[in-house]
């Protein structure tokens, strides 16, 4: 299977989990900014989950299937468009060859994930293909992808289960039914972000630590893959105080002389040495990853352990969650009229 890139978009890039075991050489992690949009994505396909996706920021993205093609869509609702007609997003969809998949304007949410039956097949860097534009490694010749761009998948016998299966044989795209959308949202102009004490918290001034708790902060336009700038009430220390830099987290929220927090996302740098206030629990990683600039946040503090507990929930309900969805994918078509 093969695409060809017609419209580059704002940014869109191969991510897949992130490279792991060099941050010591000062490589960052990378990979999906949503890590719940993107297992998703990949399992509606069939994939077990660390295949390479599209990571689709804001809109202006389209591309042309160069063969018979199953792509799901999730996260961000972008407005994706075939021949005019709106694509159904959270499922399987099958898209004939020569059918062009655009994506129009966001609707909610600011990034979207498109996986292919099969994988996004780019070259494995340091056991990753994730694109770390930074670094000009990863994904395709490490940088976003460009009009002209052809991508590759990986081989799978989905497609032909599906095609074999589907009664819509002039249409350009069929998908099914059934969906895997969340029931709650959590693609929302404002969020509430669930933190833990960071490891610098108590050389805050109590007034400070009072803001940040009870102040509103903006996601400023220069916010990026790497980190998310904010601004709101501005945090303060007791005391003028240097650091040594020391490791750093997807989450981490470190607050600069300025006063205004940054919370570091995938391709943040390894090390830092601004004090760090909090520590985003993983859960809600994805929650901020879908704030478009101008959105907003609130910060609610919980213990390590309540962090602990809402991970190894989702764990769970995410084991459950690809369970259903193995049992609807040997259904195929069949289940349509």
């Amino acid at each position: 299977m093969s695409i060809e890139v017609l419209k580059r978009g704002l940014l869109t890039t191969v991510q897949d989990m992130g490279r792991t075991g060099y941050g010591k050489y000062g490589v960052s992690t990378s990979g999906a900014m949503d890590g719940y949009a993107y297992k998703l994505a990949n399992w509606l396909v069939g994939n077990p989950g660390s295949e390479a996706v599209l990571e689709l920021t804001w809109s202006g993205f389209s591309l042309r299937f160069l063969q018979d093609s199953l792509v799901s869509i999730t996260g961000a609702d972008l407005s994706p468009e075939c021949g005019g007609i709106a694509v159904p997003m959270w499922r399987p969809v099958l898209f004939r060859e020569g059918s062009e998949l655009a994506f129009r304007r966001p609707v909610s949410g600011s990034r979207s994930y498109l996986a292919i039956s099969g994988g996004i097949d780019v070259p494995v860097v340091m056991g990753s293909r994730s694109t770390y534009i930074r670094a000009g490694i990863g994904g395709l010749n490490g940088r976003a992808l460009e009009s002209g761009d052809i991508l590759h998948a990986g081989k799978s016998g989905r497609i032909a289960e599906f095609s074999s299966a589907c009664h819509q044989k002039d249409a350009s795209f069929q998908a099914v039914r059934w969906s895997a959308a969340p029931r709650r949202s959590y693609i929302q102009a404002s969020q509430v972000v669930r933190v833990t004490r960071g490891r610098q918290f108590a050389d805050f001034r109590s007034e400070s630590i009072d803001q940040f708790y009870q102040g509103v902060y903006a996601v400023k336009p220069e916010s990026d893959r790497m980190g998310f700038r904010l601004s709101g009430p501005s945090l303060a220390l007791e005391a003028p105080k240097e650091y040594i830099s020391e490791g750093v987290v997807s989450g981490t929220v470190q607050v600069p002389a300025d006063g205004q927090p940054i919370i570091l996302m995938a391709d943040r740098q390894t090390l830092g040495g601004y004090p760090k206030i909090a520590q985003v629990a993983m859960v809600d990683l994805p929650r901020i990853a879908q704030l478009a600039p101008g959105g907003s946040l609130r910060f609610l503090e919980i213990t390590p352990s309540e962090s602990e507990r809402l991970y190894m929930q989702q764990v769970q309900a995410m084991r459950a969650l690809q369970c259903m969805v193995n049992c609807k994918l040997k259904e195929g078509f069949h289940d349509e009229d």
